[in-house]
């Protein structure tokens, strides 16, 4: 239960509830508790009432007999039914109590979870699936729900119904309450058994049922490969074997939940004919009456389900332990990209990389090795390399979704670590090499880095016009709100990463990373798009990541990686008279566009 200590100051917050749904719980159970006697009087008085008008039978005395037990019949049944009205508005209240703080638990254990997702480094996001974490928030949460609602509910119902019950039973007779109760250990244990292979079952579907999800969300999402590829027939076969695995793991959860209801009427039954026969022989020794039979069978009835709840709910305690557990996994985990001095003085833009090394530390993979270089505020900045030389790495340590291994990285002359994250995140314009785009309009996706009311309908058309995309918008039947779909599925890579360009620059940053974001364009498109970034980039420092060489012409440096080393750095005249490896990419691309040509 140590794993779900860590409800508790949820418990605290909303502690008012708690105690009014145990209060709610108690008063229930008496008016249950109460019928039962009012049931026992009543049948007393019929058998009492019967004798008497067998004895009065044609007098007088034998019509008001019959008189008054007609009236007496119905003043008890009128209370049964006040009792069981006024115990239905406490059951009322005890849900409106311990369910209300159950949900609110759960959204505010959501909310939680999300605000930790979403101040987790990158690192954490490369080490679990996207699956796995939509769990957590969703399955995991509503396992624990049900622990902090329903399980707790019948956990407190149990045991008041219990005590108040047993208790009473003994003071009317000790031997027909130990019979009577004689069978229920057995079918608490019993359920337990069955609740656990059914919990076992119900694991191993819904682990079969993520599959398939997983797998048809990857069929939807490459539709167009397996189409291409026409692989149509061998993605529905492989549907339909994951499909034949859910139906065989659900066909065994039916029959274990086949033996639940026939274990449970057996039992009760046992108990009932255990009951009334211990309770016949005790009437006919005069210790009891016949009414305390009927109202031993009432009170067996209202045990049956407390102690059948016992089994249920401790399933589902289980079942929170463990979900608790997976919670927690991340839950106590602390984001190592912090801020040392909480720094928000303006910045200029004056970047400086120090003998920086790199290790990703979820693969182990060395990125970066001793990387130097410098870049003066109000400059342009090129890294070229070929594929998996360390230039997105580059991007990633200057936004600070990871930080050095080795080395120091400064802006304006401050080391990076010591300024606020939000407050230096806000002055990068990020264009990522993996291009994301919301399923927004258009015009919302260009406008995300602001909140509602902070930007105009002319901040986001010039900044389409930067990025070369005001022309493709206009073109479209419902312009700005034309809905992109999951992921821009509707768009071109070339718009897609055109309209990410556009959400960077139309927050005016003073620091502007473009990292490969031209690689789905054309060299004619590129050169206007780069034509008009040039006039956007003036007094804004900006680094063109790429490993096209045009990209860089129109830099006032260049840097160029191989290996996660700075092989060569300087401007375009200076790497091409020193006959290295920027001058062999540039003239194997001038080949390739003369090629084209």
């Amino acid at each position: 239960m140590k794993e779900l200590k860590f409800l508790n100051k949820y418990f605290y917050r909303y502690i008012w509830y708690l105690l009014g749904g145990i209060f709610f719980v108690l008063l229930s159970n008496v008016f249950a508790i109460v019928p039962a006697q009012v049931v026992r009087h009543a049948f007393d008085l019929v058998s009492e009432s019967i004798g008497l008008h067998r004895l009065y039978d044609g007098m007088q005395a034998g019509a008001e007999i019959d008189d008054m037990l007609a009236f007496s019949v119905l003043l008890y049944g009128g209370l049964i039914v006040l009792m069981a009205l006024i115990r239905g508005v406490f059951l009322f209240f005890m849900r409106q109590t311990i369910i209300v703080m159950s949900r609110k638990i759960e959204y505010r254990l959501k909310s939680d979870i999300y605000k930790k997702y979403q101040s987790l480094p990158m690192s954490f996001y490369r080490k679990h699936n996207t699956g796995d974490l939509m769990a957590r928030i969703s399955e995991d949460v509503g396992h624990v729900r049900m622990y902090v609602g329903p399980g707790i509910m019948y956990f407190i119902n149990m045991i008041g119904t219990f005590v108040m019950v047993v208790a009473y039973m003994l003071t009317v007779n000790v031997k027909l309450t130990l019979y009577s109760v004689l069978p229920l250990p057995i079918l608490s244990l019993s359920i337990y058994w069955v609740h656990n292979h059914m919990n076992q079952r119900s694991s191993d579907i819904q682990k079969s049922l993520s599959a398939i999800t997983t797998y048809v969300q990857e069929a939807f999402s490459g539709i167009r490969v397996i189409k291409a590829f026409v692989k149509e027939t061998d993605v529905a076969r492989k549907f339909e074997h994951a499909s034949e695995n859910y139906m065989n793991k659900s066909m065994g959860l039916i029959q274990v939940n086949s033996m639940f209801t026939p274990l449970i009427m057996g039992l009760i039954s046992l108990s009932s004919i255990i009951t009334v026969y211990v309770g016949g022989l005790e009437v006919m020794n005069g210790s009891i009456t016949a009414g305390n039979i009927a109202e031993f069978l009432i009170y067996v009835t209202m045990l049956t389900w407390p102690v059948t709840s016992l089994g249920w709910t401790t399933s589902i305690v289980q079942r929170a332990i463990v979900s608790q557990q997976r919670i927690n996994e991340f839950m106590k985990l602390e984001s190592d990209i912090v801020s040392t001095k909480h720094l928000e003085k303006p910045i200029k833009g004056h970047i400086q990389f120090k003998n920086v090394s790199f290790v990703y530390p979820e693969s182990g993979i060395k990125a970066l090795e001793e990387v130097s270089f410098e870049i003066e505020d109000g400059k342009i900045l090129a890294i070229l390399g070929t594929t998996g030389s360390g230039k997105s790495t580059l991007a990633n340590l200057i936004c600070r979704a990871y930080d050095p291994t080795e080395g120091q990285i400064l802006i304006d002359e401050s080391p990076l670590p010591e300024y606020n994250i939000t407050y230096l995140r806000s002055k990068i314009g990020y264009v990522p090499q993996d291009v994301f785009l919301f399923s927004e309009t258009i015009r919302n996706n260009i406008a995300f880095g602001f909140n509602e009311g902070e930007y105009s309908e002319e901040d986001v058309i010039q900044a389409a016009k930067d990025a070369d995309l005001l022309n493709n918008i206009t073109s479209f039947e419902k312009g700005f709100d034309t809905v992109v779909g999951e992921r821009g599925i509707t768009l071109s890579g070339g718009q897609k990463q055109r309209i990410s360009i556009a959400r960077a620059i139309i927050r005016s940053p003073k620091i502007l990373l473009l990292d490969d974001c031209l690689s789905a364009v054309d060299t004619k498109t590129e050169n206007v798009i780069l034509t008009n970034l040039k006039r956007f980039m003036l007094n804004k420092t900006s680094v063109i990541i790429s490993h096209r060489v045009s990209s860089a012409k129109i830099a006032d440096k260049i840097v160029v990686l191989d290996g996660g080393r700075v092989v060569e750095q300087g401007t375009h005249e200076e790497l091409m008279s020193l006959n290295g490896m920027y001058q062999e990419l540039y003239e194997k691309q001038l080949q390739t566009e003369s090629a084209a040509d």
